[in-house]
């Protein structure tokens, strides 16, 4: 067993935990003041959820052997085994991995709540989750991450047999969450008053404290993918910056030119589609690849947000436009853009000197897996829906959910009071005598 790699892998774990109260405060601030606090548990939520989900099957069914290259078995139920070496040289724990893989799992599942901000009922949320780790999450994990003789002897279809690129989660992350994402705003329907009404966010501080908490957190969870300090990694890290600071730039001047002015929204959301964008690619391509990704995921992902308000879908905090349109735009960049000259398990995209037989493996890894995740994320839904409800009340979405789900609200704004004066009128008798 190799400590140093050991060490580095619990390190960048640690970093990509800090990226699901990253998205509370990214998220939470996109909402309004009187459902921000039910926005942020969602996310939250997810590391109880998950975590246990991981722990108890879903590790061992992502990762375990495979059974037709679809799903793994429950030998690695409860984390058995834990002194397994995994990884070859790598020389990575067992545990280790495994904890490395659930954080994956639980930025996955809280991404979600995005497209059903301010109308979701949070345990029906919780419980759609619970299914959806292990009838979604799981088996795209298993197609794309679980590599033949990894943690079993034989893994998933897609990076064993299909010979599909994703270095850290095109597929299982992004487009994953982006086509669930669309099935549950389909299932729980348009915010009431949207988009007539104007739902700006609340808190844009907060946004932009969130979207430094993903991209710090998003260095981990991309250069950690390579599960050793080594060149691969240091390539990972680079390209992760790289992607991401182009996409700022490429953003802001679009919408300079299209709206008038750079916002810090904007700014925040196109840190996050550069990270996005980069990821599945960010071990297979040098500089220029990342930068190429980097500009297009800008561009691409705004006008995907613009697009949804002429087809009608109210996916409230654009999972759909950024993570799965910016996951999709990095699966099929690699076919452009790869190069062996940055790892040799790779492979030679177009632009370098590679044939289309790539391109071609991109394409059916990211059809396959949009459409198995809308498939089976619209149908846990719409089942939730029919049974015990997933859409709060009328009334309780015009005022807020925050109160009526938890008892709580994130901002008081009852005076405060002494002896029936304002604080402020008692203060300032103090200090004038």
């Amino acid at each position: 067993m190799q400590v140093g790699n050991t060490a580095y892998v619990l390190g960048c774990a640690a970093l990509v935990m800090l990226m699901t109260p990253g998205l509370a405060f990214f998220y939470g601030g996109m909402v309004r003041a009187k459902s921000v606090l039910n926005m942020m548990m969602m996310s939250v939520v997810c590391l109880g959820v998950v975590g246990l989900v991981w722990v108890l099957g879903g590790f061992s069914l992502a990762f375990g052997d495979s059974t037709g290259g679809l799903i793994g078995n429950l030998d690695l139920a409860g984390l058995r085994d834990t002194t397994t070496v995994v990884g070859g040289d790598a020389g990575i724990p067992l545990q280790v991995f495994a904890m490395f893989q659930l954080m994956f799992a639980v930025i996955t599942a809280a991404l979600l709540s995005g497209a059903v901000a301010d109308r979701a009922r949070f345990w029906p949320f919780a419980l759609f989750i619970a299914l959806w780790t292990v009838l979604v999450y799981v088996p795209l994990a298993h197609w794309i991450f679980a590599f033949d003789g990894f943690v079993g002897e034989s893994g998933g279809w897609m990076a064993n047999t299909l010979g599909a690129l994703d270095f850290a989660g095109g597929t299982a992350v992004e487009i994953n969450s982006g086509a669930s994402a669309l099935a549950l705003a389909l299932v729980l329907g348009r915010r009431r008053g949207w988009p007539q009404q104007p739902m700006r966010p609340h808190n844009l501080p907060a946004v932009l404290l969130g979207a430094g908490l993903l991209w710090f957190g998003w260095f981990g969870f991309n250069a950690g993918s390579a599960l050793a300090a080594g060149a691969v990694a240091g390539n990972a890290f680079v390209t992760t910056m790289t992607a991401s600071a182009a996409a700022v730039l490429s953003w802001l001047a679009l919408e300079h030119r299209l709206d008038g002015r750079p916002t810090s929204l904007g700014a925040a959301s196109a840190a996050v589609a550069g990270l996005v964008g980069i990821t599945p690619a960010c071990g297979y391509v040098d500089t220029f690849g990342a930068l190429a990704i980097g500009l297009l995921a800008g561009v691409v992902c705004q006008l995907a947000i613009r697009l949804k308000y002429r087809l009608g879908y109210d996916d409230s905090l654009d999972v759909v436009a950024i993570h799965g349109v910016g996951g999709l735009l990095g699966m099929l960049m690699l076919g452009f853009v790869a190069t062996n000259a940055v790892n040799d398990a790779g492979a030679d995209g177009l632009l370098y000197g590679g044939g289309p037989a790539q391109l071609g493996k991109q394409v059916v890894a990211v059809l396959a897996t949009a459409a198995f995740a809308f498939g089976v994320s619209f149908l846990l839904a719409w089942l939730i829906r029919a049974t015990i409800g997933f859409r709060v009340d009328a009334e309780i979405e015009a005022e807020g959910i925050d109160e009526a789900e938890h008892a709580e609200t994130a901002y008081d704004y009852t005076p405060l009071t002494t002896t029936g004066r304002s604080l402020g009128a008692a203060r300032t008798e103090e200090t004038t005598g």
